[in-house]
């Protein structure tokens, strides 16, 4: 039985949800105001929190974010009668865990509920499983940043976990995609099973059906024992794919009929084995292009692709450049002379945060290593930075080597076109009038060139 906080003003409102919570089996409290809440939270252990925006004396959004820094593993489903998406993005930013609209519907208030439970109960098993493993994760392997985008994928992240359903991740070379799948990995009710990566792409394409179901002793000339392949090692746990993409469509068609079944045959073998897997794949392409150029199958992308997940690159995240560095530079104190971390001034921090960072997490990475190897100074300064990193290309060369490198003209030009008409409406303060004025189109042209090409004002 789990014990569940409603905080409205509203008394029918309240009586209504906690008569549906008790039917469902649980212990329902009320407040009628955020500080009578708040104060039953010290008292009491609650495992989700249904939070009203409008409150007298103390909003819902204020006391989310309060709730937020004394109880930040507490799921909190925001409700609310004048709901606007601002309100909602803002709500998720802060930290909650669902938005619902009153009048409430009776379903979408018990399977939120059940899904706040469900994330409630996965956070408690495994902090619990994370105290009592030999070593913890490193701090470079979690996912660190509080940029929007990367709360949007971890709240993602998070409720995807949960779900216990396969996900495809994509993303540009070096942002973090397996950290993301060890994320949900260490999340999930799987995080005490095996976590097992297989880089699809530095496989030789004669050797891929032996690493992924293994193979026989006798099955092939050199297979002198049997060799259990990734599938079977991750039974009860997730497997990991990377690149995924660059599989061969006869590899493919393999893996969509293990998928299919979870059921395979070791290479030169009779005998039928069964698995549950969490099959977590990765690619920096784009996946729906392959797809549609026929170099990947489309039965297996919506297989693997029941949920997907984007790891946005470094310069769509600057924000969190200072915290990764101060990690990296952590984590390379043991490659420094003295032993102790290296820090970076504030200067030097500026011009970290303004460089392109084509490679993404890697690269910045492999910087800061070489600043804890490189460096003479305890905190490193702008001309340091310039001599162990050397000069930074200018930004136009690099979006020319890595943004447009690997498409075709076509994309490269509505590419070019979205990122111009973006920054357009962002010196126009998002004017129509004035950007289609300043692009010299007409304003229905403008809108429609938004829709088309995607770009969120």
């Amino acid at each position: 039985m789990a014990t569940i906080l409603v905080i409205d003003d509203e008394a029918g409102i309240r009586s209504a949800v906690k008569g549906i919570l008790e039917d469902e089996g649980h212990k329902a409290l009320v407040a009628e105001d955020a500080i009578v809440g708040m104060a039953t939270l010290k008292r009491e252990k609650v495992d989700v929190l249904l939070l009203d925006v409008w409150l007298p004396e103390k909003g819902g959004l204020e006391a989310l974010e309060e709730i937020k820094k004394d109880w930040p593993d507490l799921p909190v489903i925001i409700i609310s009668g004048h709901g606007t998406v601002d309100m909602a993005v803002r709500a998720m930013k802060l930290g909650a865990f669902d938005f619902i609209e009153k009048p409430l519907s009776i379903e979408r208030l018990i399977a939120a509920t059940r899904n706040a439970l469900e994330l409630s109960k996965l956070r408690t098993e495994n902090r619990a499983l994370q105290q009592k493993a030999s070593s913890a994760a490193l701090p470079e392997e979690e996912l660190i940043g509080g940029s929007p985008a990367m709360l949007e994928v971890k709240k993602l992240a998070l409720q995807t976990a949960a779900a216990d359903a396969r996900v495809l991740i994509t993303g540009e070379n070096g942002t973090g995609k397996e950290m993301l799948a060890r994320f949900i990995h260490r999340n999930s009710r799987r995080a005490s099973g095996p976590f097992v990566a297989l880089n699809c792409a530095a496989i030789p394409e004669a050797l891929v059906e032996s690493e992924l179901f293994g193979h026989e002793k006798g099955a092939f000339t050199d297979a002198v024992a049997r060799r259990i392949g990734r599938f079977e090692t991750a039974n009860g746990g997730t497997l990991f794919l990377d690149e995924v993409a660059d599989l061969s469509l006869k590899s493919q068609a393999k893996l969509l009929r293990v998928l299919q079944e979870m059921r395979f045959e070791r290479l030169g073998g009779d005998e039928s084995i069964s698995v549950d897997a969490r099959v977590v794949a990765a690619t920096n392409k784009d996946i729906r292009a392959e797809v549609s150029a026929g170099r990947f199958r489309e039965d297996l992308y919506f297989r693997l692709a029941v949920v997907s997940l984007r790891m946005p690159p470094l310069r769509e995240r600057r924000e969190d450049i200072p915290a990764l560095c101060a990690c990296f530079l952590k984590a390379g104190s043991q490659h420094g002379k003295h032993g102790q971390p290296r820090s970076l001034s504030p200067e030097a921090l500026n011009l970290l945060t303004q460089r392109e960072w084509p490679g993404n997490i890697r690269e910045l990475r492999n910087a800061m290593e070489r600043i804890s190897v490189l460096s003479e100074s305890q905190t490193v300064g702008p001309e340091e930075l310039a001599r162990i990193l050397g000069a930074e290309k200018p930004r136009e060369e690099a979006l020319v080597s890595e943004r447009y490198r690997s498409v075709s003209l076509q994309e490269a030009k509505e590419l070019f076109e979205k990122d111009y008409l973006a920054q357009k409406l962002k010196d126009c303060d998002y004017n129509i009038e004035k950007t289609a004025e300043a692009a010299g189109i007409v304003p229905g042209g403008l809108n429609a060139r938004i829709r088309k090409l995607g770009i969120k004002p």
